[in-house]
This record gives structure tokens, sequence and C-alpha cells, in this order.
């Protein structure tokens, strides 16, 4: 299954859902897929979806899914690591009214630039080949991903902290 969320944030993100719904119409997807669609104003029609899930049911979405995408949000990737999962990351832009500004494209270039621990997407049409090659993209990621929560909170504290110097 891949399980898709955009988080909480009031302004639309049609764009990363109405894509993975076109895949999936297309049969570039050929698994179950999952979205929490937060606020987007696109209705899937190929995929289960809800707009906002129970944080236990988003868990264990994560730990069921083979892969998680989400939005450029700190949390919600921390918790796609705590379910021991390389997500792919599809910040929000505010050139599409997704985001006040693009403090997530940001964010998540520092990150991968620093850990390679996840799967960054800024164009779209780059989510096709990320999804049917997950695993080897997976397997030649250079960063390390831990189940260590302490040492991890630690290192994002730095990451921040070094981004508003």
């Amino acid at each position: 299954m891949i399980f898709v969320t955009v988080g909480t944030h009031e302004q639309p993100f049609n764009r990363l859902i109405r894509h993975i719904d076109e895949m999936k119409a297309n049969n570039l997807i050929n698994e179950d897929v999952f979205m929490q669609i937060g606020f987007s104003t696109y209705t899937p029609k190929h995929c289960e979806w809800k707009k906002v899930i129970p944080y236990d049911e988003m868990m264990e979405k994560m730990r069921l899914a083979r892969i998680v995408i989400t939005h450029g949000g700190p949390a919600t990737f921390i918790q796609a690591f705590q379910n021991g999962k390389i997500p792919i990351i599809v910040p929000r832009k505010s050139e599409f009214g997704e985001h006040v500004n693009d403090h997530q494209c940001h964010f998540v270039d520092f990150f991968y630039s620093k850990y390679k621990t996840i799967i960054p997407i800024h164009e779209i049409n780059q989510l096709d080949s990320a999804i049917l090659e997950y695993e080897t993209i997976c397997a030649n990621l250079n960063g390390e991903l831990t189940s260590n929560n302490k040492l991890f909170n630690e290192n994002l504290s730095k990451l921040v902290d070094e981004m508003f110097e």
C-alpha cells in the first residue's frame, strides 16, 4: 500500500493528490493507495481517501505502507522515520497556492543535503519514477535511517538551529 498524507494546513495540495490519483487511474500504480487529503479541493476518483484521519490511524497506515508520500512538514516525515520508512517528500509550493511561502522546499533541501534519508520531489513529474524505482532509490541513499528517536531529535534540533543562524 502507498500512504499519502498532506497534513492539516488549510491550503489545498491538489497538485499532489491529483497526480497520485491519475497515476492510479493510468495503472502506473498497481497497489492500493490511501490518501489523507486535508483541505484539498480535488476529490480522488481512483484511490481511497479521507480529509482527516486520527493520529492512531495515520500511524497504522504509515506502519503498513510500503511507501509513505508526504508534504514537507518535518513532524510528518519524522513519523515516517519512526515507522522505519524513507519518505518521498513533495514540499508545498507558494506558486501553486499550497502554502504562504516556500519554506518547505528550503527545509527539505537542507535536510536532504545533511542526512540523505529522504527522497525529495520538487517537480511533480519526478514522482512517477520515485514511486516506480522506490526500492532502488532507497538502496542508493547515502544516509542512515535510525530508529534512535533521541539522536534523531537532537540532530533535527541542530539542523533547525543552523537554518536560523
